[in-house]
């Protein structure tokens, strides 16, 4: 069942970090965001980037949706969506589900990626005015690798959804 946007319900959206800069890391920083169904996948990006401590933005990002669908835009806020996907600053968040998970990918030469998860939907709660960080585990790596903790998860679980190609190796 989608979320009703008319009904203004709210979505509660678990946000892991799996891979960046060749690294699995384990156990895996984690950030839930509260946001709405009309919200757009820039936006989410944007709030996840902010959640994570990320500071140098001009970079590649894209979605990743059930189904292979693939969603993107080339330059942050002015580029166009990379052929064949559709246009991040456009598409709203009701393309979801309740449970679904898809992946979010920032920075292709650092290849942060985040398995993301629709965990909650309220029809009775308002969602914020832009998508709002509600809870975090673990801290994030540093974006260019200036931090020296030892991120590897050599122990990491089975089990990721098979989105990404990447992915593969990890599952």
């Amino acid at each position: 069942m989608r979320p009703d946007p008319a009904g203004g319900g709210s979505l509660s959206i678990e946000v892991e970090l799996v891979t960046g800069r060749g690294r699995s890391w384990w156990p895996r920083p984690g950030r839930v965001f509260a946001a709405g169904p009309t919200h757009t996948f820039a936006q989410l990006a944007e709030a996840v980037d902010r959640a994570f401590g990320r500071w140098d933005l001009d970079h590649l990002r894209m979605f990743v949706l059930p189904g292979g669908v693939e969603v993107s835009w080339s330059a942050w806020r002015d580029g166009p969506a990379f052929p064949g996907t559709h246009d991040g600053r456009r598409a709203r968040l009701d393309l979801l589900t309740p449970g679904s998970c898809f992946a979010y990918v920032f920075d292709f030469g650092a290849d942060w990626t985040h398995l993301c998860t629709i965990r909650r939907v309220s029809g009775t709660t308002c969602p914020p005015a832009v998508p709002a960080l509600r809870g975090s585990r673990g801290d994030g790596p540093e974006q260019h690798g200036r931090d020296t903790a030892d991120g590897t998860g050599h122990d990491a679980p089975a089990g990721l959804p098979p989105l990404l190609s990447s992915w593969r190796h990890l599952t």
